[in-house]
């Protein structure tokens, strides 16, 4: 489930057939359809939030979110666009 969001497929039948059944086959030997999957995905939940909840840091009271894309240099200007550089 988390590696369907870090991939950046569009829908998640896509992934499982192209990504999950071809890239991940190995790592998933008794590999069921998908189909049976859909039926099956209402069982990790529980254990996926339980890991999400485990894995959190410490609260601060202070959460931001921003997903406003950052623009960056090209890799050639990298060494000369340094923290030092700002003023």
């Amino acid at each position: 489930m988390i590696n369907f969001h870090i991939e950046g497929y569009r829908d998640f039948k896509s992934y499982y057939k192209r990504h999950v059944c071809n890239v991940l086959k190995w790592a998933f030997p008794r590999l069921v359809s998908y189909n049976r999957f859909v039926e099956l995905e209402k069982n990790v939940m529980v254990s996926l939030v339980s890991f999400l909840y485990s894995m959190r840091g410490t609260e601060t009271g202070i959460y931001f979110v921003d997903p406003t894309d950052l623009e960056v240099c090209h890799i050639k200007r990298a060494k000369v666009n340094t923290s030092q550089n700002i003023n």
